[in-house]
């Protein structure tokens, strides 16, 4: 076992070369990153990490946006400890339960908005959009409409990467790789004001936005739709923050032709926002969401979807199975991880936190530091997260040409000044542990602009 706090050079370039021996990454030039050597993590604290050659890093990402409660909680530790002697495993198939499936599911009914008050477990985000899905059109089916089977996304939306969730997203460098795609989804414009509102206000391009789902369901046949499904804020698509207007506008559209809204709350979920859910702070009301990421904080598999009682009480009446699951829906210790990390975030009012302390204050800190460097175009954000366009041209928002990719030199330059801010393109997006401190955000913010200026100069 090695060391982590004192490893060698020598061990990295052995870890180095297994895992360029045996390790197909995710997302990820593999020949490439064989030739340079992954960087080896080896163990976490509060809001940092450290690599086996002893630098520390402070996870401006918290993760993949999961790690909420922060690296090393003990409670989480524990809370998996005992489970794992209790009851290692057993599934949830076979009309059996056990007390952490039964009591997690209550916990996460005791957060969700509105009657979202029926759980459906599964492992990962990617495998909870597979279920709204399948969930979707398994209700128009027993409407006896089983034609209204078309969903909507956006463009530029992540919704995960099996095939389901590749194809309700809107990545195109995704729907490049393993077609075809699942058949009858669609896809409308973001609302990406800075991007791509040309000279519309806010408002105008919310509105604009907005009809581009009543064209979209106009287009297709009002009655062949099942369900609209966004991202209250677009993640990995860069965190995109939509006009105030554009949710409620969405929403009235969706109600007026009796469509489901399904919001992918796998980013935006357990405090994210200042809200247990991000549609809490935009302002939705859906008809079913899916969770992952910040239910345990990352610390298992673990991942969910939240039923509201239209559809549940359509599966419930409805004399049938709902042939669909995995073999770790609802497994013992993640469930038990999950339920210790959601009472360890209402003891620690940690969603309250967000929104009245560290929210405010990390937004303000970014604009403080940031919007005036030479590189940023615009900051946008809620909570504790937030998206930096960078631009070449600040008056013009013109950005870089293809020859210079900004946001992965800027990503390198934050790598190796102890920062992990992810590159989406040519904007950088932040999204670090709820428990961060305000001394840590100023840490955080002294770096990335030391970072921006070093962007600068490699690009000059």
């Amino acid at each position: 076992m090695l060391d982590d706090k004192n490893t060698s050079a020598v061990s990295t370039a052995e870890i180095q070369a297994l895992d360029a021996e045996h390790h197909l990454h995710p997302f990820t030039n593999t020949g490439a990153l064989n030739k340079k050597g992954a960087r080896v993590i080896t163990r976490g604290e509060g809001v940092y990490l450290w690599d086996s050659e002893g630098n520390k890093i402070l996870d401006g990402m918290a993760g993949l946006w999961c790690v909420n409660m922060g690296y090393g909680r003990k409670e989480l530790v524990e809370a998996a400890t005992q489970q794992m002697n209790e009851l290692a495993y057993y599934n949830t198939f076979f009309q059996t339960t056990h007390t952490p499936a039964a009591e997690l599911a209550k916990e996460i009914a005791s957060v969700t908005p509105g009657d979202l008050n029926h759980i459906f477990f599964a492992n990962s985000g990617s495998e909870a959009i597979d279920t709204i899905i399948r969930l979707v059109r398994q209700y128009w089916a027993i409407k006896g409409k089983p034609y209204r089977n078309i969903l909507i996304s956006r463009e530029n939306a992540y919704h995960g990467s099996t095939v389901g969730g590749t194809s309700l997203g809107g990545m195109t460098g995704m729907h490049k790789q393993g077609a075809p795609l699942v058949p009858n989804i669609e896809r409308i414009r973001q609302p990406y004001w800075y991007g791509e509102a040309g000279d519309m206000s806010e408002e105008e391009f919310g509105i604009a936005c907005a009809k581009a789902l009543e064209e979209k369901i106009l287009e297709v046949g009002p009655d062949n739709v099942a369900a609209f499904v966004g991202e209250p804020i677009q993640g990995a698509g860069g965190v995109i923050v939509p006009p105030a207007n554009y949710w409620a506008e969405i929403q009235k559209i969706c109600k007026k032709y009796d469509i489901l809204l399904a919001a992918d709350e796998v980013i935006c979920g357990f405090g994210r926002t200042g809200s247990w859910f991000g549609s809490e702070t935009l302002g939705i009301t859906p008809d079913i969401i899916s969770m992952a990421k910040g239910l345990s904080s990352g610390y298992l598999p673990i991942a969910a979807v939240a039923v509201g009682g239209r559809i549940a009480n359509a599966l419930i009446e409805h004399d049938d199975d709902f042939n669909h699951g995995f073999t770790y829906s609802g497994h013992p210790v993640s469930a038990a991880v999950a339920i210790a990390n959601i009472r360890l975030m209402k003891e620690e009012k940690i969603v309250e936190y967000v929104a009245d302390d560290i929210g405010p204050y990390f937004q303000q800190k970014l604009r403080e530091a940031l919007a005036d460097h030479p590189l940023v175009g615009h900051i946008e954000g809620v909570g504790l997260v937030a998206g930096i366009a960078l631009v070449k041209d600040k008056e013009t928002k013109e950005l870089f040409g293809d020859d210079i990719d900004i946001g992965l030199i800027c990503r390198d330059h934050c790598f190796s000044n102890g920062l992990i801010m992810r590159a989406v393109g040519s904007r950088m997006v932040l999204s670090p542990p709820l428990v961060i401190s305000r001394d840590e955000v100023d840490e955080l913010c002294e770096k990335a602009r030391h970072c921006f200026d070093l962007t600068l100069e490699s690009v000059s």
